[in-house]
Parts: structure tokens; C-alpha cells; sequence
């Protein structure tokens, strides 16, 4: 699992590759979850085209992520370039139907920088 988090303007982009799945060291989540919200961004797209797997600690992760940015008026939280793999379990666990996904990056970015921001295309599961 590799993270990189970078700051355009008021939005944070998280890169995450590798796997979120059994085996990932929560408190390693935890900590990145902390210094994620401690960076002060309402905004957050998480990057996750590098991403092969997702389990219960990723599901946990990110959802602790749009929690803290659904709080803020501004707030918005978006999953960006989701996997076929990564998507089937996403489905599978709903958050498919709460949580924001766009087909890649650039159309993260876009949805963070509307307005209204509460409504995106999504990624269909097959």
C-alpha cells in the first residue's frame, strides 16, 4: 500500500495503490486518516485508479474520510478511477449508492470544484 497526498488549491488528492484489504495495519490507516483531516481540506478526491484490492480497512478508511467531509457545507468526497475488482466490492457493500465515484481523476476534480456538488455520474458495477 503506497499513499501520496497532494494539495491543489482547496482539495486534497489522495493516491492510493497497492491493497486495502485484510493485513493492512489499521493504525497505519488511522494515522493516514488523521494526517488527511489535519491538512484542514473539505474537499477530498481519493485516487484510487492504483488500487488492486479493498477490504473491511480500506471500506473503514473511507468511509472515516467522507464522514469528515459530508460535516462541512463545502464538503465533498469523491472515489476516482475505481477498478472493475475494487468496484464489485464497493457495490457489494453499498457504498456505491452513497458515496460519489467519477471514472478518473480529472473527473473528481470537476465534481469537488461544482457548486452544488452533491450530484456526480457514477460508476455503474456490472
Amino acid at each position: 500500500m503506497a499513499f501520496e497526498v497532494e494539495q491543489r488549491d482547496d482539495i486534497c488528492i489522495v493516491h492510493i495503490s497497492g491493497r486495502l484489504a485484510t493485513g493492512v495495519d489499521n493504525d497505519l490507516l488511522t494515522s493516514r486518516a488523521r494526517e488527511i483531516k489535519d491538512l484542514g481540506c473539505h474537499k477530498i478526491v481519493a485516487d484510487i485508479a492504483k488500487l488492486n484490492a479493498i477490504g473491511s480497512s480500506g471500506i473503514s478508511f473511507f468511509v472515516d474520510l467522507y464522514t469528515s467531509t459530508s460535516k462541512y457545507d463545502d464538503g465533498c468526497f469523491v472515489l476516482a478511477g475505481t477498478s472493475p475488482r475494487v468496484l464489485e466490492v464497493l457495490a457489494l457493500t453499498g457504498l456505491t449508492g452513497i458515496m460519489p465515484m467519477a471514472l478518473d481523476l480529472a473527473g473528481g476534480l470537476a465534481f469537488c470544484n461544482r457548486k452544488e456538488g452533491k450530484k456526480v455520474g457514477r460508476v455503474e458495477a456490472d
